[in-house]
């Protein structure tokens, strides 16, 4: 069965070095918007018969690209694909797995139901904001994680003091793991969300004074929980040297602004999303490529993904 892989506009730089590795070149179509807005999506290349991989991350604008990313599906679909995957490096619409305030919708479980009213039949995604995730989809999920190549990029960063940093309760199993590869103590700061762009630290558990620290999320997005943590780091006791590291660096609405006012030496994030541009931050950005080919070949091949696979 052939190998075809195709991108959306979402992160086309990843899909290239995805498709790169393969020894392939992405497959060619047309994404185009009529005066109205409406998307219209064309393949150039037959795929009658293909194993088809869709890259695509569903980063701001989540809405245009889950649309870009439904629309290639469908059209694979009806040129005759026999299977389609979609490789989905950041999952919007993660945050949104419950109720939380009684009268509102649960977005996590509406797009894995469009996933799959599409023609996907697998979804490839990485470091899931939230594993409860996994039961909304009926298609089969292969959930991997970029830690292994994380941690590899900010083991010289590391100082003969530095403690893992979790940011709130929900991540301390992430940093636990963390902890575990980089051989450090842990500490956990205890937040209160108030909004989506606003949390209040309680306290802080562990050891921190005069310690270093690298703070360790799945993702950044305004920059609000990394703020407090890293304040309330301080405020115990900790030294002003810091290193953030995250699996997704949205890095939008006021994020530029509060990670600038803070003492972080080293912003690492994998090249998932694309990140905007004139932030004057130190980010440092490792590449998922290689991950994601190594996936897509053990998928087509039908061989294990157990060492690729999160475990949390």
């Amino acid at each position: 069965m052939n190998l075809t892989v195709f991108t959306g506009s979402a992160n086309p730089a990843l899909a290239d070095a995805v498709a790169k590795r393969l020894g392939l070149e992405a497959g060619r179509l047309i994404l185009k918007r009529f005066l109205d807005t409406e998307l219209n999506v064309q393949l150039h290349d037959s795929v009658r018969g293909h194993d088809v991989y869709l890259i695509q991350p569903t980063s701001p604008p989540v809405d245009q690209h889950l649309m870009e990313l439904l629309f290639m599906a469908d059209a694979c679909r009806r040129a005759g694909a026999a299977r389609i995957t979609a490789v989905i490096p950041y999952f919007g619409y993660a945050r949104q797995d419950r109720r939380a305030s009684g009268r509102e919708a649960v977005g996590g479980r509406i797009v894995a139901d469009l996933i799959k009213s599409a023609g996907i039949e697998r979804v490839v995604a990485i470091d899931l904001h939230t594993t409860s995730l996994e039961g909304f989809f009926a298609t089969t999920l292969e959930h991997l994680t970029a830690l292994s190549v994380l941690t590899q990029a900010v083991q010289p960063h590391l100082s003969p003091d530095s403690v893992i940093l979790s940011p709130d309760l929900g991540g301390v199993k992430l940093a636990e793991r963390y902890a575990l590869m980089l051989q450090r103590p842990l500490a956990v700061v205890h937040k209160i969300r108030i909004s989506g762009e606003e949390v209040q630290v309680r306290g802080i558990v562990g050891d921190v004074r005069g310690r270093s620290a690298v703070v360790v999320d799945d993702m950044i997005s305004t920059g609000g929980t990394i703020e407090a943590a890293v304040q309330a780091f301080l405020a115990g006791g900790g030294a002003p040297e810091i290193v953030v590291v995250a699996s997704h660096g949205l890095l939008v609405g006021p994020a530029g602004e509060r990670l600038r006012g803070l003492p972080i030496k080293a912003l690492f994030v994998t090249d998932s999303v694309s990140v905007p541009k004139n932030l004057s931050l130190p980010i440092e950005r490792v590449s998922i490529a290689p991950l994601l080919a190594e996936a897509i070949t053990r998928l087509h091949n039908n061989q294990s993904m157990s060492d690729l696979i999160a475990h949390r």
